[in-house]
């Protein structure tokens, strides 16, 4: 299946989105308060990149 600049910006959307979850997730696991908020900050940066992938989309429709 041929792939267009929407669908290679809806991967990447749904993409970062898992990471912001997995990131949130590991910061609530682990023990270590300095990894935790390390892996907070991971996600806020995996955040606002899909909000400029949404922006993008929104864009293009």
């Amino acid at each position: 299946m041929e792939m267009n600049t929407q669908d290679y910006l809806k991967k990447a959307l749904l993409d970062t989105q898992e990471q912001v979850r997995d990131f949130m997730n590991y910061a609530e696991q682990v023990d270590d308060k300095e990894l935790s908020k390390c892996f907070k900050e991971f996600a806020e940066t995996e955040g606002l990149q899909a909000q400029k992938l949404q922006k993008h989309i929104d864009r293009l429709k």
